[in-house]
């Protein structure tokens, strides 16, 4: 795997070539191999997809409700449970 440096500098290497005219493939041979050097440092990266990360807050917000009702649930039983105790 590339280092996220290495990666940019081999990205705006070929990139400038293709600018500059340097280079001996044609545009459409050069679009495909950059567009597979782009999918291959992306498939090496820790990335999800928009619908994944979508998904994981949806349930993040339902257990963070949860969570919420849960610890109002325990305050509202430990001050019940508080005023039984001085009671005795």
């Amino acid at each position: 795997m590339l280092a996220p440096k290495a990666f940019l500098d081999a990205l705006s290497g070929h990139a400038s070539r293709l600018f500059n005219g340097e280079t001996p493939v044609p545009r459409s041979e050069f679009e495909a191999q950059f567009k597979a050097l782009l999918q291959s440092g992306f498939s090496k990266l820790d990335l999800v997809s928009r619908e994944e990360f979508d998904s994981q807050m949806a349930v993040l917000a339902r257990t963070r409700a949860r969570l919420e009702a849960l610890e109002a649930k325990m305050a509202e039983l430990e001050e019940k449970a508080g005023g039984v105790e001085k009671a005795e």
